[in-house]
């Protein structure tokens, strides 16, 4: 009997991986292959083989969702809005359909990482709280069943916000110069590096930002090594805390590593995340855009409960875009 079972515990296995991987988010010249690809379903396979075989749900951990950018041209309010919910009932499906063919099912630990590293954005602990109980509240809301929250918060209770920051980077961060070294050394940390600067000079070029460009762009560059300092912090963390997790990520990843990057939303931009964009729907499906280029095209904002949702474009409206992404759900 064990013979028998043993090839359909692997088969099993490389129908999840394939599931998740549909949705791979993949790096630029990254090594992958095909449209899901095989050395990434191999490199993650024993650890889902021996979830299945055990018996136990497949474990995800995702750090994201962290806070709404504070750019007004990229986002239209500090709160989580269609484009957060959209993103949360893809993740929740995504469960879902691992549990259609594996019945201890799935989870994705959202390890919201706004509490590491707001401080650097220059967005208030406060904004951080508030972000983070509206994703409890659309969870709820959407009757999300596999989808939870976990935030520093929840390892340091009670400590200040600053001693959790403090605790997290002098326990688990790599040091500043070992991390320029590895950009100098070209290759996935520096399109990495080089991918939040960008992010980093969007979010800060707001009307609070009353410098020259240039000054900005040095700062940018410095902050963008303390994003990815305590970022790896954070993953060195949640490695401990959740050892046989998969870890997922919503940034762009090379061939056959640790991280499976995971597209989020429809979005021409494989940067793009909900936090940095709003939701915008157009011939009925919805895209992922910044504010002001979805104010440009001209899309009309829609209201729930008082504030900004998402954005409607009509489709004779549309701005062409090259290559978009695949749909969320």
């Amino acid at each position: 009997m064990h013979r028998s079972a043993a090839p359909d515990i692997a088969l099993l296995a490389v129908d999840i991986l394939r599931e998740v991987l549909s949705h791979q988010r993949r790096l630029r010249d990254g090594g992958c292959a095909g449209t899901v690809c095989r050395h990434c379903v191999r490199h993650h396979l024993e650890a889902v083989r021996a979830a299945v075989e055990a018996g136990r749900r497949i474990e995800f951990v995702l750090p994201a969702f962290p806070v709404k950018s504070p750019n007004p041209a990229k986002v239209s309010g500090p709160l989580p809005d269609m484009a957060e919910e959209l993103a949360l009932r893809f993740l929740d499906a995504l469960c879902e359909r691992i549990g259609a063919v594996h019945a201890p099912g799935a989870v994705i630990r959202i390890c919201s990482d706004g509490r590491v590293f707001n401080d650097l954005l220059g967005v208030s602990d406060e904004n951080v709280t508030a972000y983070a109980r509206g994703l409890d509240a659309t969870i709820g809301r959407i009757g999300a069943r596999h989808l939870e929250q976990f935030t520093l918060d929840d390892v340091h209770p009670g400590a200040g916000h600053e001693d959790m920051r403090a605790l997290l980077t002098d326990g688990h961060a790599p040091t500043l110069e070992e991390l320029r070294a590895e950009v100098r050394g070209g290759g996935a940390p520096l399109a990495m590096y080089r991918g939040i600067t960008r992010f980093m000079l969007e979010d800060l070029s707001g009307p609070q930002w009353t410098g020259t460009r240039s000054a900005l762009q040095r700062k940018c560059r410095d902050l963008a090594y303390r994003v990815i300092q305590r970022s790896r912090a954070w993953g060195d963390l949640l490695g401990e805390l959740f050892p046989t997790a998969l870890r997922l990520s919503i940034h762009p990843q090379p061939c056959s590593t640790e991280k499976i990057g995971i597209l989020l939303a429809d979005t021409p931009d494989a940067w793009l995340t909900p936090w940095h964009g709003v939701a915008v729907e157009t011939g009925g499906r919805f895209t992922l855009m910044k504010r002001a280029e979805a104010e440009r095209a001209g899309a009309r904002p829609v209201l729930a409960d008082g504030r900004t949702s998402h954005y409607v474009l009509e489709p004779a409206a549309n701005p062409p875009v090259a290559s978009p992404a695949r749909a969320c759900a």
